[in-house]
C-alpha cells in the first residue's frame, strides 16, 4: 500500500497583524516539498473546536506574500478551554478542549501549526498536555511574547508608526505645539520605544517606566529654552503615571481580555498643557498599525518562522514554538512561552540609546534609570 501523506493543520489565532499570510504560504510551499497535506482552520482555534477548515495548496497561497490580514480568519476569543457559548442572551464559558480533539482526530492530522500570540500559545500550550502535536509560530504587532527576541508584525507596525511621526513632525513645527502620537503595545513599551527613537520622538512614555509629568514637562521646557519650539511625545497604551493606573478605553464582554486599552494620551495632554499652557494635539494611531502589507523584513522572517514550523512537524518535534535568537532559528517549550510577556528592561540596548542621546522616558533625569524603574514598580 503507498505511504499516507502526513496532515498538518494550520491556524491563525488572535489579532490580526501583516504576515499572517505568508507564514500560511510557507507552511503551504514547505510542506509540499515534504510532500504532506495541509488543512487550514478557519478562525482560530474556532475552526478545531467547531470543525471548520478548509483544504490548502499551491494555488490557495500563490500570491500571499504580500498581502495583509488571514485567508483563514482569526478569533481572539476562541480559547478552547474557555469557550463562549450563546445560552439565551448571555454567553456562558465551557470546556470545549475534548471535542477540539476529536475533531483534530476525526480529520486525521498529524501536527498542528498554531500561529498567534500570547493567547494563541497559551491555548497552544493546553492543547498540547492533552497530546497533540502542536508547534506554535510567534505573531504580534506588540513583540512582547517570551522565547523569542522579535515577532513578525512587529517590525510592519513600527515601519508605520515611525512614518505618522515623520508626518506629525511637520505640523508641529509649523504650528509650535506639543504633539502626542499613542501606539498599541498594550502592557508593553516595545512599539513606543522603536517607533520613538526611530521617528525621532522627544520624549517617549511606556509602561514598563511609569512617568512623572513634571519630568515630561521639565523636558518640553529645555527644549523652549533652546528655541525648540515643538515638541513630539510617543506614547504606548499601556503607560501610565508613577502612583497611577493604566486608562482603559472599554471593557469587552465575551473576550478573554476584557480590557482595552486606549486614551492616556488625552489624559497627559491635558496634564501637559495646564502645566506648560503649551498647546497640545494628540493623534491615536490604534489598529492602522495592525493592517496593511507587512515589510520586506516581516516578510522574510514569517517565511522562515513558517518554514522550520514545517522543518519541527517533519522531524518530530513537538510543544513548541518557533522562535529566532538574533538571526538564528530556534525553538522554545511551550509551556515556557504560555503565560509570560516580554517587556522592556532597563538594560535594553534601545533605552540606553534613548538615554544617550538625550530623549527623556518620563523619569527624573538625576536618577540612574535602573533604580527608578525598580523604585517606580516597589511603588
Amino acid at each position: 500500500m503507498p505511504r499516507r501523506k502526513k496532515r498538518i493543520g494550520v491556524l491563525t489565532g488572535g489579532g490580526d497583524c501583516p504576515g499572517l499570510n505568508a507564514v500560511i504560504r510557507a507552511v503551504v510551499k514547505t510542506a509540499e516539498a515534504y510532500d504532506m497535506e495541509v488543512v487550514g482552520f478557519l478562525d482560530g482555534y474556532e475552526g478545531l473546536v467547531d470543525n471548520k477548515f478548509r483544504h490548502l495548496d499551491l494555488r490557495d497561497v500563490s500570491g500571499l506574500l504580500s498581502q495583509g490580514g488571514t485567508i483563514l480568519g482569526t478569533s481572539n476569543r476562541a480559547d478552547p478551554f474557555n469557550y463562549p457559548v450563546l445560552q439565551g442572551e448571555d454567553y456562558v464559558y465551557i470546556d470545549r478542549s475534548n471535542q477540539a480533539v476529536r475533531n483534530y482526530e476525526s480529520i486525521g492530522l498529524d501536527a498542528l501549526i498554531a500561529i498567534g500570540g500570547d493567547g494563541t500559545m497559551a491555548a497552544s500550550a493546553g492543547m498540547a498536555e492533552l497530546g497533540l502535536p502542536i508547534v506554535g509560530v510567534p505573531k504580534t504587532i506588540d513583540n512582547d511574547l517570551w522565547g523569542t527576541d522579535v515577532t513578525f508584525g512587529f517590525d510592519s507596525a513600527l515601519s508605520v508608526a515611525t512614518e505618522a511621526i515623520d508626518r506629525i513632525h511637520t505640523t508641529a513645527q509649523s504650528h509650535h505645539r506639543v504633539m502626542l502620537v499613542e501606539v498599541m503595545g498594550r502592557y508593553a513599551g516595545w512599539l513606543a520605544l522603536g517607533a520613538g527613537l526611530a521617528g525621532g520622538g522627544d520624549i517617549i512614555v511606556i509602561p514598563e517606566i511609569p512617568y512623572e509629568v513634571d519630568a515630561i514637562c521639565e523636558k518640553i521646557r529645555d527644549r523652549n529654552s533652546l528655541g525648540k519650539n515643538f515638541s513630539i511625545v510617543v506614547v504606548g497604551e499601556g503607560a501610565k503615571a508613577r502612583g497611577g493606573d493604566m486608562v482603559v478605553a472599554r471593557h469587552v464582554e465575551n473576550s478573554p481580555d476584557a480590557v482595552r486599552l486606549g486614551g492616556i494620551s488625552n489624559q497627559l495632554s491635558a496634564q501637559i498643557e495646564g502645566i506648560t499652557n503649551l498647546e497640545c494635539r494628540v493623534t491615536i494611531l490604534g489598529h492602522l498599525l495592525r493592517g496593511g502589507s507587512p515589510t520586506a523584513h516581516d516578510r522574510i522572517l514569517a517565511t522562515r518562522l513558517g518554514m522550520e514550523a514545517i522543518h519541527l512537524v517533519n522531524e518530530e518535534v513537538a510543544g513548541v514554538m518557533v522562535a529566532i535568537y538574533g538571526n538564528e532559528l530556534s525553538h522554545t517549550p511551550l509551556t515556557e512561552v504560555a503565560g509570560r510577556l516580554r517587556k522592556v528592561t532597563p538594560d535594553h540596548p534601545w533605552v540606553q540609546t534613548a538615554l544617550e542621546i538625550g530623549v527623556s522616558l518620563g523619569n527624573p533625569i538625576e536618577i540612574p534609570i535602573a533604580d527608578y524603574m525598580a523604585d517606580a514598580v516597589v511603588a
